[in-house]
């Protein structure tokens, strides 16, 4: 049974920085490529970034290319997204997930399995 956990969200003001973290429980996370979303209120989830199982390959949303950087660190089950430069318009309810072997990593459903999300919230 794979299970997710988010955290890291909370409130920052505009150019600050947030850490987010997803810690995975299961088996076999190493072989497992991730994905990270976002939804805020009223709107669709949006794909952010997603990473494949050994680290080599990142994937992110063109306009957040350059402020944010996902990683990953296999000897913990941990899955990071570095948030820099934030903007009152990347408030949202954050999700890692994991993604499905041979789907894009760009869409909601390449993805099987998910976490509860960490709200993200960013102060003008």
């Amino acid at each position: 049974q794979v299970q997710l956990v988010e955290s890291g969200g909370g409130l920052v003001q505009a150019g600050g920085s947030l850490r987010l973290s997803c810690v995975f429980s299961g088996r076999s996370f190493s072989t497992y490529n991730m994905g990270w979303f976002r939804q805020a209120p009223g709107k669709e989830r949006e794909f952010v970034a997603g990473i494949s199982w050994g680290g080599a390959g990142t994937f992110y949303q063109d306009s957040l290319k350059g402020r944010f950087t996902i990683s990953r660190d296999n000897t913990k089950n941990t899955v990071y997204l570095q948030m820099n430069t934030l903007k009152p318009e990347d408030t949202a309810v954050y999700y890692c997930a994991v993604k499905n072997p041979r789907d894009s990593y760009y869409h909601v459903a390449s993805y099987t399995y998910w976490g509860q999300g960490t709200q993200v919230t960013v102060s003008s």
